[in-house]
C-alpha cells in the first residue's frame, strides 16, 4: 500500500479503550510522503534516541523495533499503570521529529499512526518475531541478523531471529 504526505486516512483510536495502564502496543509511524529516511546510522539512532527517551518517561519498555526505510515498526509494553500511549506516542514523534526537521529542514514524520492492541493471549515474543523479520520479507536482506536497524530493549536478538 503506497501513501502520499498526509492524506492517509489512520484508523481513528478506540472509543472504549483508555490507552493508559498495563497493554501492549505494536505501533507504526510512516515517514512523510514515504521518503527512505532510515537508511543510514545518524537517522536511525536520532530517532530511536528520542523514542526510548519517550518510552522511560511515559513508562514503557520497547520489546522490539525495526526501522524500515520509510516507517518504523515497534513493540512496546506499558510497564505501569498510568503508562499513556497517546502520550508517548506523541512525545516519541514530536522530539525525533523535531530533531529532524532542525537538520533536514522538513517534517520526518506522517500525521497519525497504526496500533493494535495485543491481547492478554496473544504471545509477544512472536510479534516481536514478526517484526524483526520484517526487513526479509521485504527482501532487503537475507537474515534479520544482516540488518542493523532493528532490535529490543528487552530481549536479546539472537532470542528473537534464532527461531525465525
Amino acid at each position: 500500500m503506497r501513501f502520499t504526505h498526509d492524506v492517509v486516512s489512520y484508523p481513528k483510536r478506540l472509543d472504549d479503550f483508555c490507552y493508559v495502564g498495563l497493554a501492549q502496543y505494536f505501533l507504526t509511524f510512516c515517514v512523510r510522503g514515504r521518503h527512505k529516511v532510515f537508511i543510514c546510522d545518524p537517522a536511525v539512532n536520532s530517532a530511536l534516541l528520542h523514542i526510548r527517551e519517550s518510552a522511560r518517561l511515559q513508562q514503557f519498555s520497547i520489546l522490539a523495533y525495526c526501522f524500515m526505510p520509510d516507517h518504523v515498526h515497534l513493540l512496546v509494553e506499558a510497564t505501569s499503570a498510568v503508562s499513556d500511549l497517546r502520550a508517548f506516542v506523541s512525545r516519541a514523534k514530536q522530539h525525533s521529529g523535531a530533531a529532524y526537521a532542525l537538520k533536514h529542514g522538513g517534517p520526518l514524520w506522517q500525521r497519525g499512526y497504526y496500533e493494535r492492541i495485543l491481547r492478554r493471549s496473544e504471545d509477544a515474543k512472536s510479534i516481536a518475531r514478526y517484526i524483526v523479520n520484517n526487513p526479509v520479507r521485504a527482501e532487503l536482506v537475507l537474515s534479520p541478523s544482516d540488518y542493523g536497524y532493528l532490535g529490543s530493549d528487552v530481549w536479546e536478538i539472537e532470542e528473537l531471529v534464532g527461531s525465525i
